[in-house]
């Protein structure tokens, strides 16, 4: 099983994700407001967290690179990319209260879209965000995703039963992304 690999942008660090960024990433795991929309509830513990994030990385299958503001090597969020078929992946991410506003998620997911796109070859990436999570829409759609659909009650998660609108990406429509002769 391969790590992640570290990747840079103008103003950040992506590098591979573990237990020891806990501590900095707990305020947003155990935020209620921010927490709303994700799959589990907020954590109530640095411990749960730590557990949260303790996986192996595998390029395979599901990779995790923690969002750090060089030189600082503390995390300020997470893009995670879930690899769901051959050249198709799903995209997470999320950022701790203090560090949203800034455009760094925009930032770290475009970093990930470049290495998705034009490294890996992928054809196509998604994302799964509830309707009602107006920060995390907006995200998608300054980077180029189009709203594909809803499923409806598609999750049960600590708020209720949930749907989710289903964002995608495709190669071709990422601006500078490397197409394959």
């Amino acid at each position: 099983m391969t790590a992640a690999p570290v990747l840079e942008s103008a103003r950040l660090c992506l590098r591979p994700i573990g237990p020891d960024d806990a501590e900095a990433l707990h305020p947003a795991l155990a935020d209620a407001d921010r927490m709303t929309w994700w799959s589990s509830a907020p954590h109530e513990t640095l411990e749960e967290t730590r557990r949260y994030l303790t996986f192996e990385q595998d390029v395979e299958a599901m990779r995790s690179w923690a969002i750090t503001l060089p030189p600082s090597e503390s995390a300020i969020g997470w893009v995670t990319v879930i690899r769901r078929r051959p050249a198709v992946a799903e995209l997470g991410y999320l950022l701790t209260p203090e560090a949203s506003g800034h455009g760094y998620a925009r930032e770290a997911v475009a970093r990930v879209l470049d290495r998705l796109f034009a490294v890996e070859g992928c054809r196509r990436v998604y994302a799964d965000t509830d309707p009602d999570n107006r920060p995390s829409r907006r995200l998608l759609e300054s980077l180029g995703f189009l709203h594909e659909g809803t499923l409806r009650a598609e999750w049960e998660t600590h708020i209720g039963v949930r749907d989710s609108a289903i964002y995608g990406l495709l190669r071709d429509e990422w601006p500078g992304a490397v197409h394959p002769a």
